[in-house]
């Protein structure tokens, strides 16, 4: 698998031309059309698409159609702390996979990368911070406040009843106070204002889940509501990744089984925006070899079938889904291993490789490949995730 390309000769010539006369850089940048600004833009390296999509003239058009992990690396090349702009424009399903791709290692929340999230988000004006909360898992915000305050809920009869010393309040009903001395609390002051303002039941029910529900169970329902939304965007659970190493023993590894359908592939939203994959003769593994024998159908399902390939690994192999080299990472494992497996089914069966991909999935192949070299291909796992 090539590098992700280096920065267009296109964005290269708006750019260069921003640097001199930014005007004519404006002008330049609209005169292509909408999809031609996304494609500049997706292909470009994630530090340099902060100074595009300042040039595009419809920002607000084109960041909602940023995939999902692009707008998450962009944002986080950009700098959470300088994003405020590009959050705003967000739509809040890419905001909520950011915080999906980003906010989680394994089964558990990052509580730092979480917060920082949200920080950002406080930022933003009321009508996208309302927006980007109604978004998030309230489980996920729940832990966040519980992370960070204690709640006390002022008692009917209160009648000798004080708030702690220091408490902050917005209703007079509900008081809160820092877990930790000296720690700043203006982001959750913005936040439980907006949604007191505008979202009283949110606003109530984030204080109420601070003080009653327990912080497991929160955990665990979020994690059910990210594993089910990355599964959409073809990131499967850690369990089931895994199974691309499972052992198969020697005498099935040349087996082709019967009717499996290997191309019947439905194509899903891709979180990423993917470069053409080497194909042809010159490609340097022969899975990509192969693809160019297939026809124009057969090679979309191929594709589709390879990339879920790629995001099991890239599961499995507890890659870190926000970085914005794990694509290409995941891609060149997958691309040889399934390889390795091509060349010893066609071999074994006297079959032609494009033949062998007709009738094998890619994942059956990827562990095949896996079982012929499995000190070499198997993941390097430190902790399961699952504990």
């Amino acid at each position: 698998m090539r590098d992700r390309p280096a920065l267009p000769a296109d964005a290269q010539r708006v750019l260069d031309l921003a640097r001199r006369d930014r005007a004519a850089a404006l002008r330049q940048m609209a005169t292509l059309s909408l999809e031609a600004q996304l494609t500049l833009v997706c292909e470009a390296p994630v530090g340099q698409r902060a100074s595009l999509l300042d040039l595009a003239p419809n920002p607000e058009q084109l960041i909602p159609r940023l995939p999902a992990a692009e707008f998450c690396f962009t944002v986080k090349a950009m700098g959470l702390e300088s994003a405020s702009w590009l959050l705003e424009l967000a739509l809040p399903e890419q905001i909520a996979s950011a915080l999906d791709l980003d906010a989680w290692r394994g089964h558990a929340v990052r509580s730092a990368h979480l917060g920082a999230w949200l920080d950002a988000l406080a930022t933003t004006d009321d009508e996208a911070l309302l927006a980007a909360l109604g978004g998030i898992d309230s489980e996920l915000l729940v832990h966040y406040l519980k992370g960070r305050i204690a709640v006390f809920q002022k008692p009917d009869d209160d009648a000798g009843w004080d708030p702690p010393d220091g408490a902050q309040t917005l209703d007079g009903h509900f008081h809160f106070v820092a877990l930790r001395e000296g720690d700043d609390l203006s982001a959750i002051l913005r936040i439980l204002h907006v949604l007191f303002r505008n979202d009283y039941w949110s606003y109530f029910r984030m204080l109420q889940g601070v003080i009653h529900e327990l912080d497991s169970e929160n955990e665990e329902w979020a994690l059910r509501w990210r594993n089910a939304r990355l599964q959409d965007l073809g990131f499967p659970v850690w369990e089931e990744a895994m199974r691309l190493y499972t052992h198969l023993p020697p005498a099935q590894r040349a087996r082709i089984p019967p009717d499996e359908g290997s191309l019947d592939v439905t194509g899903w939203q891709l979180p990423v925006w993917m470069p053409r994959l080497p194909e042809g003769r010159d490609a340097q593994h022969l899975i990509f070899r192969t693809l160019a024998e297939l026809s124009p159908e057969e090679r979309r399902a191929a594709f589709h079938a390879f990339i879920a390939v790629a995001n099991k690994v890239a599961v499995a192999d507890q890659m870190e889904l926000s970085d914005a080299e794990t694509t290409p990472r995941a891609i060149e494992k997958a691309a040889r291993w399934i390889s390795r497996g091509l060349e010893h089914v066609a071999t074994e069966n006297g079959l032609g490789a494009d033949e062998v991909v007709r009738r094998v999935s890619l994942e059956r192949l990827f562990r095949v490949g896996a079982n012929l070299e499995p000190e070499a291909a198997r993941p390097v796992v430190q902790d399961n995730p699952a504990s």
